[in-house]
């Protein structure tokens, strides 16, 4: 382990946990690092979503009123 590395306590729900052992000893990882890369992705996704927010700030917006009428204009609802 890597002096980097940071020890914490967590509660995982019983089946999780059993699942994380088993696909532990199927890909020869251990727990920690499928939880940290299961961290990283999540936190990946979210650097994603923000990027995709920053993009779009520009963008014009529609009140939902009028979105409804528009559906009702082209016969969607």
């Amino acid at each position: 382990m890597s002096k980097l590395t940071k020890r914490s306590t967590i509660y995982l729900d019983p089946v999780l946990h059993k699942a994380l052992r088993m696909q532990s000893v199927e890909t020869s990882r251990s727990v920690s690092e499928l939880i940290n890369d299961a961290i990283r992705d999540e936190l990946a996704e979210d650097a994603h979503d923000l990027a995709m927010f920053d993009e779009r700030a520009n963008e014009p917006t529609i009140s939902f009123e009028d979105f409804v009428k528009g559906l009702k204009r082209n016969g969607t609802i």
